[in-house]
Order: structure tokens, then C-alpha cells, then sequence
């Protein structure tokens, strides 16, 4: 099982890693392969101080400090910093990632004080409020980037009028917070606040999700059949970047 999760065709970056190190961090979706996409799409350089909003068992931020030489704020609500910390300092990033406990909504940092805001799989917990971009960019410098990756819909709840049964049954209520990259993009153009530079779904994206969770420590029956049920017709992953105007 472990071979489906290395695939230096299409994510070489993330298969220089460990997948049994990434499987003891996991919290969800394969947060590497989702990272290095939505990457692609960001111009992260050496030095850039780069906050990962919502890092979770910390895997990305050590992504993140090995492969683009930034400096990392890792905030997280669930996981506590020491617990955080500890995984960084075992990848031999600790001099280069300094781990925070902070809820998304109080985040104790200086305004304009980030060259980019990176969040992976977490968004869809705090960031749909039609006030939250306008409060996340104040943190982040002039010109500044924001990349985000979050659980997609292909069509909006609002429209099937809705959540389909195969999705309420695995996720329930939580499935009104995916969306389209269309309704992204909307969300975050309307305020004028950041120009969106790509904004796409994610190539087989619910199928990287199915691998993954078939392979977790203790893989969730009810995401995968919700998975293997929908086969990409509904679910996916959304990977949207933008600049601070």
C-alpha cells in the first residue's frame, strides 16, 4: 500500500519523504501532496517569512522550511506548540520553524508582519466568513501571497439544494463549508482586497484522498465509501493563490 503513496511523477518533492513519518502526523488528506500544488502556483523564496495557518502534527511547515528555505510561523488550535515543536526539532528544521497554539480569529501577530499566509485542509473550519479574508490579509506585507487548499465541491451545496447522502453521512453538516473554486475566487475578489492569481480544482484530487485515507493508521470506512460512492463526480479540492493588493 505504502508504494501508492510515493509518486515522484507527479509530486517528486513529496516523495522524498517518509510516508511512514507522514502517516504518524496524519490529521486527514495527504497534506504534502496538496502543499506541493498548491505551491506551484506561489513564489516562495528563501528568507520569506511565511505563516502556516492551521498546520496541524506540523508536516507542512517542515515541507515548507526544507524545500523553500523560508522561515516558518506554524499556528495551529488543536495541536499544542511543544507537541508541534517536538516534530520539528526531530526534521532538523527547530532553528527555522517556530511552532504557535493560536485560534484563527485571535491570531497574536503584527499587522503586515508575513510575506505569505499558506493553509492546508484547514480553511474550511474557520475561513467562509464573508469577514475573514478581510481580517487574515492584514497580516500579511504589501504584495504579500496567500495560498490555500481546502475540500471542494464541483457544485454548490446551495444548488443541489442538498448535502447528497453519500457525503452527509460521512462528513454531515460540515460538507455546507466546501465549495467550488468558482465561489472562491468570488469570495475572495469581491472585496478587493487581494488580486487571485490561479484558482482551480485539484487534477484527481478526490482520488489522492481516497489513497491516502485507505492507507492511515486507522482509516475512516465512512470517508472512503463516501470517496469511492462519489468517484470525482462531486468532491475534489479546491487550490486558490492570491496577492494583496
Amino acid at each position: 500500500m505504502t508504494d501508492d503513496l510515493v509518486r515522484p511523477d507527479r509530486y517528486p518533492r513529496s516523495s522524498r519523504y517518509d510516508p511512514a513519518w507522514l502517516l504518524s502526523l496524519d490529521m486527514g488528506p495527504h497534506p504534502l501532496w496538496l502543499l506541493e500544488d498548491l505551491a506551484a502556483d506561489l513564489d516562495l523564496r528563501p528568507g520569506m517569512r511565511v505563516l502556516d495557518l492551521g498546520s496541524g502534527r506540523g508536516a507542512t511547515s517542515v515541507f515548507l522550511a526544507r524545500e523553500f528555505g523560508v522561515e516558518v510561523v506554524a499556528a495551529d488550535w488543536w495541536i499544542g506548540a511543544d507537541q508541534a515543536a517536538a516534530v520539528f526539532v526531530e526534521a532538523g528544521v527547530g532553528d527555522r520553524v517556530r511552532a504557535v497554539h493560536a485560534e484563527a480569529h485571535q491570531l497574536p501577530f503584527d499587522e503586515e508582519s508575513f510575506d505569505a499566509i499558506v493553509s492546508i485542509d484547514a480553511f474550511e473550519y474557520f475561513g467562509t466568513a464573508d469577514s475573514y479574508l478581510p481580517y487574515l490579509v492584514r497580516f500579511l506585507r504589501p504584495g504579500g501571497q496567500l495560498g490555500m487548499a481546502t475540500p471542494a465541491m464541483t457544485r454548490e451545496i446551495r444548488e443541489l439544494g442538498v448535502i447528497p447522502p453519500h457525503i452527509r453521512e460521512a462528513v454531515g453538516w460540515e460538507a455546507i463549508a466546501w465549495h467550488t473554486p468558482d465561489w472562491w475566487r468570488f469570495q475572495w475578489e469581491i472585496t478587493d482586497l487581494v488580486t487571485v492569481t490561479s484558482c482551480r480544482l485539484q487534477q484527481d484530487g478526490w482520488r489522492d484522498w481516497l489513497t491516502w485515507t485507505r492507507a492511515a493508521p486507522e482509516p475512516s470506512p465512512s470517508v472512503i465509501d463516501m470517496l469511492e460512492k462519489d468517484a470525482g463526480e462531486l468532491l475534489g479540492f479546491t487550490l486558490i493563490t492570491a496577492r494583496k493588493n
